[in-house]
C-alpha cells in the first residue's frame, strides 16, 4: 500500500499539469471563439454590408454596351427573370449583401440603390422593389428579381414573366441624398450621361442560374438585425422585406424584337427591309414627350424561346441595341 502511495504522489504533479494545460486551452479556444464572432458581428461589418450608392460607368457584355445613368423618367415593358440561390450571401454590385428571401432586384442601368415598381403583365400583381445589383446579363431580359421578388408577383416556378418596370422617382432621388451621392452624380438626370463610348476594359460575363424551390413560396424573409439607437424608419431608404403586392388589370401582351428607333421615317424603313430576311418586320410609330419616333420590330411572337432565338440573330447581324419588348 505505501508503496502505491508513493507512486500516486509521484504522479501527482503529472496530473496537476496536464489539468491546467487542458483549462489553457479550452480558454484559448473560447478566446479564438469569442473573436472570430465579434469579426462576423462587428459594427464595421455592418457598415460595410450597408453597401454604398453609385451610378457606374459604362460596360460591355457580349457584344452589348449598357450606360448606367440617373433617369426618373425610366419605364420599360420586357421579361423578367429572378435569381436566388447560387447568389445568396454574395455581394450586390454596390456592395449590399444579397439575400433571397428579401425582395431586391438587378438592373443594367438604374443608379444602386434605386426605387422601382414592377408589375406582372400577366396576371396583374405589382410590387415595389429595391434594385441594389447589376444584371441580368441574358440579352432578352430587363430585370432580375430576387426570388422572394419572384414569389410575390407570381411566376418563380415559370422562371420568366413580362413585366412592367417604372422608377419611383421620389423614393429613389431620397435615397441618393441620404446615402450621399454626389452632385456629378445627380446631375446626370438632367444631362442623360454620357453621351460618348469610353476605351474601357469589358466586363467579365455573367450567367443567370435558375434553381427549383425547395418549399412554399410565401416563406417569410429573416428580420434583420437593428443597429443600436435607431434612427427613425424611412420607407425610402429601408428595404422592403415584405411589400405589399397590389393588383391591377390585366391586358392582352404579345412579344417583339425591337431592332432599332428612329428619329426619320427612311432610317428606320430602310432597317425594317434589311431586317425582312430574318422575319417579318414592321415600323410603327410613338409619340415619346415631344418627339416622334419609328420604331423596327419583328413579331408579334408567340412564344419566348422563338423571341430569344430571333433576338440573338438580330444581335449576330450587327444590331446590338436589339432587345425584346412587351406591348399591347
Amino acid at each position: 500500500m505505501d508503496h502505491k502511495m508513493m507512486r500516486l504522489h509521484q504522479r501527482l504533479p503529472m496530473i496537476v499539469v496536464a489539468a491546467c494545460a487542458l483549462v489553457v486551452l479550452f480558454a484559448c479556444s473560447e478566446t479564438q471563439f469569442l473573436m472570430n464572432t465579434a469579426k462576423r458581428l462587428s459594427p464595421h461589418e455592418d457598415a460595410d454590408a450597408q453597401g454604398k450608392y453609385k451610378v457606374g460607368t459604362p460596360y460591355q457584355i457580349n457584344r452589348v454596351w449598357y450606360y448606367p445613368k440617373v433617369d426618373y423618367e425610366y419605364s420599360e415593358s420586357g421579361i423578367a427573370s429572378w435569381y436566388g440561390p447560387n447568389f445568396h450571401g454574395r455581394r450586390t454590385a454596390n456592395g449590399e449583401a444579397f439575400d433571397q428571401n428579401i425582395v431586391s432586384a438587378a438592373h443594367r442601368t438604374l443608379p444602386l440603390p434605386s426605387m422601382v415598381r414592377v408589375t406582372n403583365l400577366e396576371n396583374g400583381r405589382s410590387i415595389q422593389v429595391r434594385v441594389n445589383d447589376r444584371g441580368p446579363f441574358a440579352h432578352g431580359r430587363i430585370i432580375d428579381l430576387s426570388r422572394q421578388g419572384a414569389q410575390l408577383l407570381g411566376f418563380h416556378r415559370q422562371g420568366t414573366a413580362k413585366v412592367r418596370v417604372e422608377i419611383m422617382a421620389p423614393e429613389s432621388r431620397q435615397i441618393a441624398a441620404q446615402m450621399g451621392a454626389g452632385e456629378v452624380q445627380l446631375a446626370r438626370a438632367s444631362s442623360g450621361g454620357d453621351s460618348v463610348k469610353p476605351q474601357i476594359t469589358p466586363a467579365p460575363s455573367a450567367t443567370i442560374t435558375r434553381a427549383p424551390l425547395d418549399g412554399a413560396s410565401g416563406a417569410k424573409a429573416p428580420q434583420r438585425r437593428a443597429a443600436p439607437a435607431p434612427a427613425p424608419r424611412d420607407t425610402a431608404t429601408v428595404a422592403l422585406e415584405q411589400p405589399a403586392v397590389t393588383r391591377v388589370p390585366v391586358e392582352r401582351t404579345s412579344i417583339y424584337v425591337q431592332a432599332g428607333a428612329f428619329s426619320e421615317f427612311e432610317n428606320a424603313n430602310r432597317l425594317r427591309a434589311r431586317l425582312n430576311v430574318l422575319g417579318r418586320s414592321e415600323v410603327s410609330q410613338i409619340q415619346l414627350g415631344n418627339q416622334v419616333l419609328f420604331r423596327v420590330r419583328l413579331g408579334p411572337i408567340e412564344h419566348l424561346p422563338t423571341a430569344d432565338a430571333m433576338l440573338e440573330r438580330v444581335i449576330r447581324a450587327g444590331y446590338s441595341d436589339a432587345r425584346i419588348i412587351v406591348d399591347r
